[in-house]
């Protein structure tokens, strides 16, 4: 089958949360015989040239190599800010372990598009999905880290401000408007992606085109399984996966 190269971009899978409410380390819960992690770590490979693991869980690097903290017990941010120090790379792609549903053409698509924006100031990407922002789903250049950094040392946690104040001070360095530094798009059940096949010739990767299943399947493409409920209702749609 033909595949696409990855991108020059580091992915790092967001792994270190407590999992309280799910009641345990999540990232190992199966779904569809696989570990959340596993899929989370498969599609990043799809896309991403290097992939690693944002936790302190010495048994997630049967799947990935692992990335702790510098300043553990800061929630995501902590683990964005060791991402930004260890990464080789311009861009570094963030994905949470709990988001198995997103299919991996659309990140690929929104992956790509991303890089193609940086030359018109683009230096932060994520999602608003129905009025709330998804920051741990994010692009975030090089540029960003030392924001990331200094929010550390201020016992700053939320992603959310710091990403939205980074995009803001690098915008005005860079003389553009906000918009084109901090690329924050709006998301909702009704908004329409649809890979098609036979962009790679008849035996094309099977990922890189959005099934039925999929677009029937649209309103969990963001949803973090947070609850044993929710990973429940995520058992009912396991056709809707691409890993």
């Amino acid at each position: 089958m033909a595949c696409p190269v990855p991108e020059e971009v580091g992915g790092y899978v967001l792994a270190g949360g407590k999992s309280s409410r799910m009641g345990r380390d999540k990232a190992l819960l199966e779904l569809a015989g696989k570990p959340l992690v596993r899929h989370a770590v498969t599609k990043l490979r799809r896309v991403c040239m290097d992939v690693r693991i944002l936790s302190g869980n010495p048994e997630l690097a049967a799947y990935a190599p692992i990335v702790a903290d510098l300043h553990p017990g800061c929630g995501p941010m902590g683990g964005m800010e060791a991402a930004l120090a260890h990464s080789v790379f311009e861009w570094n792609l963030f994905m949470p372990v709990d988001m198995p549903f997103l299919p991996s053409a659309f990140l690929r698509h929104w992956v790509r598009r991303t890089l193609v924006e940086k030359e018109r100031g683009a230096r932060l990407a994520m999602f608003t999905v129905d009025g709330l922002p998804q920051p741990t789903l994010a692009m975030v250049h090089r540029d960003a880290a030392p924001f990331v950094a200094s929010a550390v040392e201020r016992g700053e946690f939320k992603l959310y401000p710091v990403l939205e104040r980074a995009g803001r001070e690098l915008a005005e360095k860079q003389g553009v408007v906000l918009g084109m530094t901090f690329r924050n798009l709006p998301w909702s059940d009704q908004s329409k992606f649809e890979a098609t096949p036979n962009l790679y010739g008849p035996r094309q990767e099977v990922w890189l085109a959005t099934t039925e299943a999929q677009q029937a399947a649209k309103h969990l493409w963001f949803a973090n399984l947070n609850t044993p409920e929710e990973f429940a209702e995520a058992e009912r749609h396991v056709d809707a996966l691409d890993t």
